[in-house]
């Protein structure tokens, strides 16, 4: 099954609509008043990650769910060129991202892959969601179509690691990350997408 689609724009519009759609699939599928929660809280974060896009973004929303898996969609158009990411980095005194948090860093992620221009091997991710040496095992290094970012991945990259680090930390904070099976972000042609997957 998938919800109607639901236009929002990071300046709020459409937001109340998302949470909206998000009850009325969590009653549709006869969910449990946590699961519906859940359901309800990655709705919210999604939404979270849209409203801190800088500049004027427009994006759609919808929910899929198949044999109990619901995946949440957020797409948008890349529309950012490599210029203007540039600028937007200046900003920060190092010239790096400052996203902190997983969701912080989620949004960053999102925001950079409406860059396409700006992505390279060793750019690619956002600051502190991996390291510059191309890992293949990590998925999408060389932003194919089809490839896609995972916090499963990720997730599983830092459980290898021989220290934990602030990013494991930020990790076990995160309501996305303790709530989700997993997250993804990709893109498909000038689409950029994050689907955040969660198995009720």
């Amino acid at each position: 099954m998938r919800s109607d689609t639901i236009h929002v724009t990071n300046g709020g519009a459409g937001f109340g609509k998302a949470l909206e759609q998000a009850e009325r699939v969590a009653a549709f599928k006869d969910l449990t008043e946590k699961s519906a929660m859940h359901l309800r809280l990655l709705t919210e974060e999604m939404m979270g990650i849209m409203h801190a896009l800088t500049g004027e973004k427009e994006a759609d929303f919808w929910i899929d769910d198949e044999e109990g898996v619901f995946s949440l969609h957020l797409t948008a158009k890349a529309e950012m060129d490599s210029e203007m990411r540039k600028k937007l980095l200046a900003v920060s005194q190092s010239g790096k991202n400052a996203a902190r948090g997983v969701t912080g860093k989620l949004r960053d992620l999102f925001e950079r892959f409406m860059a396409p221009g700006d992505m390279s091997v060793g750019q690619s991710l956002a600051a502190g969601f991996c390291c510059d040496n191309i890992d293949l095992e990590f998925g999408m290094m060389h932003f194919m179509p089809d490839d896609y970012w995972s916090l499963r991945r990720y997730s599983a990259s830092l459980e290898r690691a021989s220290e934990p680090d602030e990013n494991w930390d930020e990790l076990e904070r995160s309501v996305v990350a303790n709530l989700a099976d997993d997250v993804r972000i990709g893109i498909k042609g000038r689409d950029v997408e994050i689907i955040i997957i969660k198995r009720f």
